[in-house]
């Protein structure tokens, strides 16, 4: 008997796999334009005449009785009631989206039950996400805001509690804060573009996942220490393209041992990213030691086709002033940025952007 050619395995391995995810994305697909339809039959028969309150008291419960009866969990009033709103909320995104490929988009409704020839229409790019995805994307009500989220967790491959906990510590609105009103536009549109130091970057950084409570005495040792137990969950918060390199760098120079705290390479960027950690207010010496270690990366480990070195301080307090008269006022390279311990005011945020 031959031996088994491991590249024959893993290849005959690969099609099967790769057939499987995709059999299970067509049938997420094909569910989810399922349940747009169901939310367009019910809004269409609930503007029939009949009075809302009592459709949506008597006809959704006995309409979700009965499928419950026939096909299962999964079709409870409320589930029926998040149909509708979806329905509601991308009946446009499916009109122009169909209509690119079929011409007229026929409504259920108007199909005849006996016509084995009808298909439920689907595109690869109208739903990239799951169920459950939607129904937290359903919860938020501005349209730019929402389809920004959307468009990251398919980007990012966001599970349902990542999306949550992004929505949660106001990734849109740090983003935004830090943008014009084309940027803005921009990530309802695009999502968040990385081509320049400055895309990466968020009005602050939120670390709740540290459990470091406001008033809770720890050292830059221990911020650190508790990023690396969940790097992560550290990585998600800083955003697209960063790869870990290392913790406590260290290069000497006559003498002297200097460590940076973080290092990190962007692979958007093409760049070394990295971190000097501050439990205090940030002073003109902490600018001036950071610049000293993008100074060393990029006369001393980066490549030549690499760009430059971005460094950013995290710390507890920003000093604008300090930044002002510290930096040159074209600068690109160095940033500080507070980091909040706890989860910020959406409110106050929003506010903020206007």
């Amino acid at each position: 008997m031959h031996p088994l050619s491991s590249n024959l395995y893993s290849s005959v391995r690969y099609l099967i796999e790769n057939a499987k995810s995709k059999i299970v994305r067509n049938i997420n697909m094909t569910m989810i334009m399922t349940y747009f339809q169901i939310g367009e039959i019910i809004v269409e028969d609930e503007q029939s005449g009949k009075g809302r309150a009592e459709y949506s008291k008597e006809t959704l419960k006995n309409l979700s009785k009965q499928l419950i009866e026939e096909f299962g969990r999964g079709y409870s009033v409320d589930n029926l009631q998040w149909m509708r709103k979806f329905y509601l909320m991308f009946q446009k995104r499916i009109s122009d989206e169909i209509s690119e490929d079929s011409g007229k988009y026929e409504t259920p409704s108007r199909i005849s039950l006996e016509d084995s020839n009808y298909e439920t229409p689907s595109r690869n790019s109208v739903f990239t996400l799951s169920w459950s995805h939607y129904i937290q994307l359903m919860k938020i009500e501005d349209e730019n805001e929402r389809n920004f989220y959307e468009i990251e967790s398919t980007q990012n491959n966001w599970s349902v509690r990542e999306l949550t906990r992004q929505f949660n510590s106001a990734l849109y609105e740090r983003l935004a804060l830090s943008k014009d009103k084309e940027g803005v536009t921009q990530l309802a549109q695009k999502g968040q573009i990385v081509e320049k130091p400055t895309d990466l970057l968020k009005s602050h950084y939120v670390l709740e996942f540290l459990d470091l409570k406001q008033d809770h005495r720890y050292s830059e040792s221990d911020l650190e220490t508790e990023i690396i137990n969940k790097l992560e969950h550290f990585m998600l918060e800083l955003g697209k393209g960063f790869l870990f390199e290392g913790r406590q760098r260290r290069f000497t120079f006559e003498d002297d041992s200097f460590f940076v705290d973080l290092v990190f390479y962007n692979r958007l960027l093409k760049c070394f990213v990295l971190f000097d950690l501050k439990i205090g207010k940030l002073t003109h010496q902490d600018i001036g030691q950071m610049q000293m270690y993008v100074n060393y990366y990029d006369r001393k480990v980066k490549l030549e086709e690499e760009n430059p070195t971005i460094g950013i301080i995290l710390c507890k307090e920003e000093n604008k002033t300090v930044i002002q008269f510290t930096l040159p006022e074209d600068n690109n390279i160095i940033f500080a940025k507070e980091y909040k311990a706890i989860l910020p005011s959406k409110e106050e945020l929003k506010k903020q952007i206007g």
